[in-house]
């Protein structure tokens, strides 16, 4: 039997964004300094062998490490001198992010995303007030349709404290079966599904993911599309989550038929 390529069953997951809702005395600081108005959750599947993707990452890291250009910007320099330069949207200054871009364009590889909406009543309602749950509800739906199919399925997954224990991706897990067998319980799962969790930075393929989270984030926080524009081709599937305005029809799926655009931004009230 052909053993089947490492790249079709491997999903890279990263998300923008935070899970913070209140500050001191239950305080909604949601959209303030510092504090996302959604918390975005996006996979990776890259449709071409992994090794030779992970290499030239790292091999556009050493050229960035070694450049002349980048020896005086205090965010590259600090990340070299503590344990090696990575990619990371949010750190990384704007040449640096064209050459990640670039690369992106480069590769055979597909992006979903779910955004979650930091509405307080959901939070409390849905999630108990729990910031795992929040984060497991997302990784729910990423999972919910990847369960009818035979074979293994591994998540490699970007460490996030409470979020990424494995007793709460086994809740996600859970969500994603009750979801996937709701109209017809007799659906079986076929599919094995094994959490890799590891740091960000050990894991180069993940800054594939949070560029391309950082996109779409721009779109829901700043209602800017530039970078969503330049990536689209390359994303499947944005679901807004919790846009009950947009429920009827399921136009809160985006597609290519249904792109993002800047009225997407999240105006708070």
């Amino acid at each position: 039997m052909t053993q089947m390529p490492t790249c079709d069953y491997h999903r890279f997951l990263d998300e923008a964004g935070d899970t913070t809702f209140y500050a001191k005395g239950k305080v909604n600081i949601v959209g303030q300094q510092g504090v996302s108005k959604a918390f975005i959750l996006g996979s990776v599947k890259f449709k071409e062998p992994l090794e030779p993707v992970r290499a030239n990452i790292s091999q556009l890291i050493s050229s960035i490490e070694a450049d002349p250009y980048f020896a005086e910007v205090p965010s590259i320099q600090k990340k070299i001198n503590k344990n090696g330069f990575f990619f990371h949207a949010t750190d990384d200054i704007p040449e640096v992010r064209k050459l990640l871009f670039d690369y992106i364009l480069k590769l055979d590889c597909s992006f979903e995303a779910v955004v979650g909406r930091k509405i307080d009543r959901i939070f409390e309602s849905k999630h108990n007030g729990q910031q795992h749950e929040f984060y497991a509800d997302l990784l729910s739906h990423i999972l919910k349709n990847k369960l009818n199919k035979d074979g293994k399925l591994v998540l490699n997954i970007a460490q996030r404290a409470n979020s990424t224990k494995h007793t709460n991706l086994n809740n996600a897990l859970s969500k994603a079966t009750r979801r996937f067998q709701r109209n017809a319980a007799s659906k079986v799962v076929k599919k094995k599904v094994v959490f890799n969790v590891q740091p960000y930075e050990n894991e180069p393929l993940l800054c594939i993911t949070d560029y391309f989270c950082w996109a779409i984030q721009r779109v829901f926080e700043r209602g800017e599309t530039r970078y969503y524009h330049f990536l689209k081709d390359k994303i499947s599937l944005v679901v807004d989550l919790y846009d009950a305005s947009k429920w009827e029809g399921s136009n809160n799926y985006y597609t290519a038929k249904n792109p993002l655009t800047s009225a997407n931004m999240i105006l708070l009230t």
